[in-house]
């Protein structure tokens, strides 16, 4: 049943549309609105949050910060890079226009996971918070009377991030990173990427044996800093085609509404602009939640703030600036039809046609973004599994290490597989937690509206 409603698209003006990017789509709008515009009202509030100190009487594991740049971690990943150039590829470069309109959209859906996160997050003995949608499906749903429906969908949710953070988060990732590596040091790899991923394996294992702060003190220094050097690289490509530029924005706005715009037209566009934008930024996933309920604060709408952040940085700016790069230099409608080009290599033939330098430190880049992601995924899938357990796993901690040698293990089985079924399993197995996390969301939007309205009476209170 799950599986067809991902496949599943009902015919809409002569384009096939996927019911779950309608499901998608409608999470971002009715959040916007039902949220009275917290995507542009909050947000200068959200970064003033990011640098000050929360109040005497917040708990949590994580910094507000650390919070948000494990959270990007696991957003800022090869999606940015290839994804986008997909997008452009199959719906032309209107998709970028509709791909940006999600991620603006999706800030809404971003915040109220995540103060639902911190509402309902659980904080042992030991200081450790477990939260996340597999929580507040649980908990919450049962404050509303619906006990049965929280703990299914909260058992359901979890065992899908289970699976799920081992294909997005993982095998996905590795593959790109092995190809890219691979490709740039001229094939010395073929048929022996499995010692990549080995080595991509004993990285990773470094940092998450050391559980969430040691995952947190490495994104708080890596995100800022890959994200920049990308930012730079781009921002450098753009300038020396600054004459390009005023006509490829053109180009982007007047293809999203052309009805002859890419493969399937302005619907065509859409679709493919969302569905890339749902496997970026994760809003509706439910996912960042999980990071986002460890973080210091003393009113879970504060996080909520916060993390209204993240499609903005993933979607907004990085992926808008992929998009950009590539329609300022080798867009071509043709590229839809030409066999064998994959994301990644369309996006660094976009650096390299004006920096012939510029393969090198995107590669790092791009294997960078898939490292962090891989780190913020292994915490989810820890959480998720942690909590199918129990309390009355006899063995936390074995368990636990378990549970990481097992991703580690998944690490350098994705740098070998074929990128095609990596691709396939990635995307089911993204859109499989939407549906419960998004049920969830709409049963307990007004306990987000409560929790956003609290906030901003205390905040009002404070200021007068």
């Amino acid at each position: 049943m799950v599986s067809g409603f991902i496949f599943y698209s009902v015919p809409l003006f002569g384009t096939d549309v996927p019911l779950i990017v309608l499901w998608l789509i409608g999470g971002g709008l009715f959040f916007t609105l039902y949220l009275k515009l917290l995507n542009l009202r909050g947000f200068a509030h959200a970064w003033s949050l990011l640098f000050g100190k929360p109040g005497t009487d917040a708990r949590g594991e994580i910094s507000q910060f650390q919070a948000l740049t494990t959270a990007v971690s696991g957003t800022v990943g090869i999606g940015n890079i290839g994804g986008v150039a997909v997008a452009i590829t199959m719906g032309g470069p209107g998709a970028a226009f509709w791909l940006m309109l999600a991620g603006f959209l999706g800030m809404a859906t971003k915040a109220a996971e995540c103060t639902l996160g911190q509402r309902y997050r659980q904080i042992e003995g030991n200081g450790e918070v477990g939260g996340g949608p597999m929580y507040y499906l649980s908990a919450g749903l049962g404050e509303r009377g619906m006990p049965g429906l929280g703990r299914w969908l909260g058992r359901f949710y979890a065992a899908s991030m289970v699976v799920g953070c081992l294909g997005i988060g993982n095998m996905f990732q590795s593959n790109q990173a092995a190809a890219i590596i691979n490709e740039v040091s001229g094939g010395l790899f073929d048929g022996r990427a499995w010692l990549i991923g080995l080595v991509l394996a004993v990285l990773v294992g470094a940092v998450i044996l050391g559980g969430l702060k040691s995952i947190a003190h490495t994104a708080e220094r890596l995100v800022p800093s890959m994200a920049l050097l990308y930012l730079g690289l781009g921002l450098l490509v753009l300038l020396a085609q600054y004459e390009r530029l005023p006509g490829a924005i053109s180009l982007i706005f007047s293809s999203a509404f052309n009805l002859e715009a890419g493969a399937g037209g302005l619907l065509g566009a859409m679709i493919v602009g969302f569905r890339r934008a749902a496997f970026s930024n994760e809003a509706g996933l439910g996912s960042a939640s999980i990071a986002h309920s460890a973080a210091r604060t003393a009113y879970p709408a504060a996080e909520g703030y916060v993390a209204l952040l993240e499609p903005f940085i993933d979607t907004v700016v990085i992926c808008s600036l992929t998009a950009l790069i590539i329609t300022t230099t080798v867009y071509d409608p043709a590229l839809a039809q030409e066999s064998g080009l994959d994301g990644i290599e369309l996006t660094t033939r976009a650096f390299v046609s004006t920096f012939s330098w510029s393969a090198l430190p995107l590669a790092l880049v791009a294997v960078l973004f898939a490292f962090s992601t891989m780190l913020a995924w292994s915490y989810y899938g820890l959480k998720s599994f942690m909590f199918l357990l129990g309390p009355r796993a006899t063995s936390q901690t074995v368990w636990s290490l378990g549970f990481k040698l097992m991703f580690l293990a998944f690490v350098v089985l994705g740098a070998s597989m074929n990128l095609a079924a990596v691709v396939d399993l990635s995307d089911a197995l993204v859109f499989v937690v939407a549906i419960p996390n998004l049920i969830g969301l709409y049963l307990l939007a007004p306990v987000v509206r409560e929790e956003i309205s609290r906030y901003d009476a205390a905040r009002q209170s404070a200021a007068n």
